[in-house]
């Protein structure tokens, strides 16, 4: 007779008439022991991609060199974290972050070396590659320890939006501290701290044992199957719409950056994405807080429509304030996604692979940010000035099509005992 794997019972135990809130989210036991190390593990992911425009451009002259040598960092961070993912929820969180981290302060450091030393092209993808396949995965490592710590609780869709309000503020913070350090400092700067908070934040939050999900691989768990979350087609339509997210990501910073220089401020960088960067945060903060009575679903197809009608008129900006304000309209819609579809992973994905398709829709993010900056990049050089800035409007209406297209695989089941295969096949995850 078969048996549906369990992490235990949750933490915290909220009643269901209660409203969900920030402050009963946070006296959660045991919240702050991975909250405060995951907060310093995944600050340096926002420093990553700037920081290295910023160095290749300076050293090489191109910001095409430069959308590119971080295209291949984001690329190798797209198709390895969803492995990294599967393996931490299979073998475990600190299994996965500790070589995971070492590999990449060392491999990050490397690729500053050789952009400093006007190494080729390909010598910086050589670096560029196992520098984004070992970025740490600490934004889902955390989601994944909520799941565990507030299972059953109505508090999950606040914790959801705790985490992109999180998420965001490491871009309101990242992209300044990169941008600061890259320009008045050196322009290695940004990197070289990236690769330093990247190990000692992770190094830290792999110590906190006590809150990690239980390894599905332990002899509790050892004949569990472990069917891949992308076999569930909710997951599949979130992969696609995260895309374009990533796509607006990508693009703004590489078309931020080519505007500022383009009016000889290039210290405004930071300032305008940190605007973006803002709207988003506060967005999500504003999410959060509120009890919705719409469905997930559709909430996601009106929140990304608004999305990608605000990307659509970034191209038409040719001032600061104006291209701020719509920067600030543009990350106001960017959080309500975000935060829309992490949730409806809990009710699409089985626990035993959660981190998985966290990984999944981190990396759809990273992979339209890298395929992002690398077309910007090329338009910036090639075509006029804010060209760049077609690459969100494209990619957030190819990503809306598809999600108004294909909705009804949005649909929640029971996540605890199947997963699909396919249209319309299930196929069991737990067996006795």
């Amino acid at each position: 007779m078969g048996s549906t794997v369990t992490t235990g019972p949750a933490r915290t135990s909220p009643s269901a008439s209660s409203r969900p809130g920030y402050g009963q989210l946070l006296r959660t036991r045991g919240a702050w022991t991975f909250l405060l190390p995951g907060f310093a593990a995944r600050q340096p992911f926002a420093m990553l991609t700037i920081s290295i425009v910023l160095l290749v451009q300076h050293t090489t002259g191109s910001y095409g060199a430069a959308g590119a040598a971080a295209a291949a960092t984001g690329v190798s961070m797209a198709l390895f974290a969803p492995y990294s993912g599967r393996l931490a929820d299979r073998y475990g969180q600190r299994a996965v972050l500790v070589p995971g981290v070492l590999v990449h302060a060392l491999s990050g450091l490397s690729l500053t070396a050789l952009a400093l030393a006007h190494a080729p092209l390909w010598a910086l993808f050589a670096a560029a590659v196992p520098t984004g396949a070992s970025v740490p995965q600490v934004g889902p490592m955390v989601r994944a320890r909520w799941g565990v710590t507030l299972q059953g609780s109505p508090l999950m869709t606040t914790a959801a939006a705790f985490e992109s309000v999180t998420d965001e503020l490491t871009f309101v913070f990242g992209p300044l501290l990169a941008t600061a350090l890259c320009t008045t400092a050196a322009p290695a700067a940004g990197l070289v701290t990236e690769a330093g908070l990247t190990l000692v934040g992770g190094l830290l939050f792999a110590a906190q044992r006590s809150t990690q999900p239980p390894a599905t691989a332990s002899a509790g768990h050892a004949r569990v199957r472990h069917a891949s979350a992308l076999r569930v087609p909710g997951v599949r339509v979130l992969v696609v719409t995260f895309l374009g997210i990533g796509s607006v990501f990508g693009g703004m910073q590489v078309s931020l950056a080519a505007f500022t220089e383009s009016i000889g401020e290039p210290g405004l960088n930071g300032v305008l994405y940190g605007v973006f960067a803002a709207g988003n945060m506060l967005s999500g903060v504003a999410c959060g807080a509120i009890a919705w009575k719409v469905a997930p679903q559709r909430r996601l197809v009106v929140g990304y429509a608004a999305l990608a009608l605000t990307a659509s008129a970034l191209w038409t900006a040719h001032s600061v304030l104006l291209l701020a304000a719509l920067g600030l309209l543009v990350g106001s819609c960017i959080a309500p996604s975000l935060i829309t579809g992490y949730t409806l992973v809990e009710g699409l994905v089985p626990a035993g692979a959660r981190t998985e398709a966290f990984t999944w829709l981190t990396g759809a993010v990273a992979l339209g940010q890298a395929a992002a900056v690398t077309v910007a990049g090329q338009l910036e050089d090639r075509l006029w000035q804010g060209a760049g800035f077609l690459v969100p409007m494209t990619g957030t209406l190819l990503a809306l099509a598809t999600l108004v297209t294909q909705r009804s695989r949005l649909a929640t089941g029971s996540p605890n005992r199947t997963v699909a295969r396919g249209v319309g096949h299930r196929v069991p995850v737990t067996v006795d």
